[in-house]
């Protein structure tokens, strides 16, 4: 590492050099305050070995002028005056360690080999993180749209508070997203972001992802384990589809809203927590709340900020934008120098309504991208509902459904057509519940269904319901 010595006392700068350059390090003395911050605004160093007292200055007081010129400088205090008074001082103005003197050489290995983990560490993180960048794009929230903008600027305004959030909209417009969004803007944004999918098991099982559950609570429940709860402890814990939340369940949720408190499964130990609550649904939650099926108190502690998520086809301007940007960057995952779109890709994407809003855009984009022969995507690279919408309907051709759909005189018992008779116009709920039908008979699994229609699995889920598939 390279590392900056700072203390009064010659002799005891240059016996520090030595012995950190015997251990394979380079060292750089300064004597005071000025000549440190020189040195530090010309060359870059991974530590700092600072005197508490350096003549006439405080070192206390040069530490955070340090940090402020070097973010990621691993500073740490050395003196002859050592308590427990300062050293807690030390650390709350940012210092790495505390280094009493005199000390011996095993002692200044011992917190270099500790500095050097840490730097490791984070040099895997910023590894993974640049993995985790080259699989999913880059957030781009830039719009041109007011709905949009008027959604950011709520969003955004409210970040630095505490207060929960509600986020509302279609599946596919972007709420887990925004829900990032607001804790990369938020003073917890150094701790973790944490994802509870809330349709995705039983009420039980749920709880007990919720809120962690003690060896022996249920069966198969053979070791302790921290929820999602705890593993937020610090950030923000994020409940998507928090519609689907089972009514046994929204008590336990708003105790730790309202009192910040919770137990495990299994457990009367009662626990302390420090989250905050941002939560997202596609429901109409005032519904739900008439249908008695979502608690009402729970409802206001969530809807303290309500951000409603508009859908793409009522952002025009951003689809374009949107694409390109997709467009680069799985063009660049997949290695293949496509430059843009023809010229009827263009006007199909505008025309198309995107029912699956941008995570459909985003299917659509990458297999365009990888299905491309040329330099540029072509109408027969997209999947067949978006190829045709520069048809005279946009959205579905008839022909393009089955014949009890498209003749509906002509449909037998229970194939959920019957109801409609020739020449009439076909509900878009009918069109839709054939079409999620023939998927889910030809698929494996629902997420391979949910795959094919563009839809995640949770929205498979309700639609499966509401038609009765």
């Amino acid at each position: 590492m390279n590392i900056l010595v700072i203390d009064d006392d010659a002799s005891l700068r240059r016996t520090l050099r030595m012995s950190l350059e015997v251990l394979g390090h380079r060292a750089v003395e300064a004597r005071d305050s000025a000549q440190a911050l020189e040195l530090l605004g010309h060359e870059p160093f991974e530590m700092a070995l600072l005197d508490l007292r350096l003549a006439q200055e405080q070192g206390l007081d040069l530490l955070p002028r340090l940090l402020t010129l070097a973010p990621g400088l691993h500073v740490v205090i050395v003196t002859a005056y050592a308590t427990i008074e300062t050293a807690v001082e030390a650390m709350r103005r940012g210092a790495f360690d505390y280094l009493p003197k005199p000390f011996t050489p095993d002692q200044l290995r011992v917190i270099l080999d500790r500095i050097a983990h840490m730097r490791r560490l984070q040099s895997q993180v910023d590894e993974l993180e640049e993995q985790v960048r080259s699989v999913m794009p880059e957030v781009d929230l830039q719009t041109c749209e007011p709905k949009m903008r008027e959604a950011l600027d709520t969003a955004f305004k409210t970040a630095a508070s505490e207060a929960s959030i509600l986020l509302r909209g279609e599946s596919g417009t972007g709420k887990g997203v925004l829900a990032r969004a607001i804790h990369a803007r938020s003073p917890r944004a150094a701790n973790p972001f944490v994802t509870l999918h809330c349709p995705s098991l039983s009420a039980e099982l749920l709880e007990s992802e919720l809120f962690g559950h003690v060896e022996g609570a249920f069966t198969g429940a053979v070791r302790d384990t921290v929820g999602k709860v705890a593993a937020a402890e610090g950030g923000t814990l994020f409940l998507d589809e928090i519609g689907d939340l089972p009514l046994a369940l929204q008590p336990k949720l708003l105790r730790l809203l309202q009192e910040r408190c919770y137990e495990r499964v299994g457990e009367a130990q009662t626990r302390a927590s420090d989250v905050r609550i941002l939560a997202a649904t596609n429901c109409n939650l005032e519904a739900e709340l008439a249908a008695g099926t979502f608690r009402e108190d729970l409802y206001y502690r969530l809807n303290v900020i309500e951000v409603t998520v508009p859908p793409l086809r009522d952002r025009p301007s951003d689809i374009l934008p949107l694409a390109e940007h997709l467009l680069r960057f799985f063009a660049k995952q997949n290695a293949k120098p496509i430059s843009g779109f023809a010229e009827p890709v263009l006007d199909a994407i505008l025309r198309y309504p995107w029912p699956g809003n941008i995570r459909e855009l985003r299917n659509a984009i990458e297999r365009g991208v990888i299905l491309a022969a040329g330099p540029v995507v072509k109408l027969t690279d997209l999947p067949s509902q978006i190829s045709n919408a520069n048809q005279a309907d946009p959205v579905v051709a008839l022909t393009d459904l089955p014949s009890q759909i498209d003749n509906p005189n002509q449909a037998g018992p229970g194939t959920g057509a019957e109801q409609s008779s020739a020449g009439e116009p076909l509900t878009l709920d009918q069109i839709e519940a054939e079409h999620i039908r023939r998927i889910w008979a030809s698929a494996a699994t629902i997420e391979e269904a949910a795959t094919k229609l563009g839809i995640d699995p949770s929205t498979l889920y309700r639609k499966r319901k509401k038609y009765g598939i």
